[in-house]
């Protein structure tokens, strides 16, 4: 799923810094949690994540809700996440 505002897809590694934006070359706080699953590659139960800061949410939900693709949004200290899901990076 790549476009110019499209993830690179790289996964953050456990114990890293803070929880960052996923949008590309934002290294601002992430405040959203955007879950999304591709119905053609992804089990209905599965979702995979990105994280947005107040700035991108918005951009990051379009570009995700136009292909059929957003789950759910969710403020970071509300979000469990659940069991098979995965964060990609921008």
């Amino acid at each position: 799923m790549n476009s110019p505002d499209s993830p690179d897809s790289v996964h953050s590694s456990a114990g890293a810094e803070a929880p960052t934006c996923s949008a590309k070359g934002c290294r601002d706080a992430a405040v959203w949690v955007l879950a999304w699953n591709n119905p053609k590659l992804h089990t209905p139960e599965r979702r995979k994540t990105w994280l947005a800061c107040e700035e991108h949410r918005e951009h990051l939900s379009r570009f995700l809700g136009v292909r059929g693709f957003l789950k759910d949004v969710v403020k970071l200290d509300e979000w469990v996440q659940p069991e098979g899901s995965e964060r990609e990076r921008f």
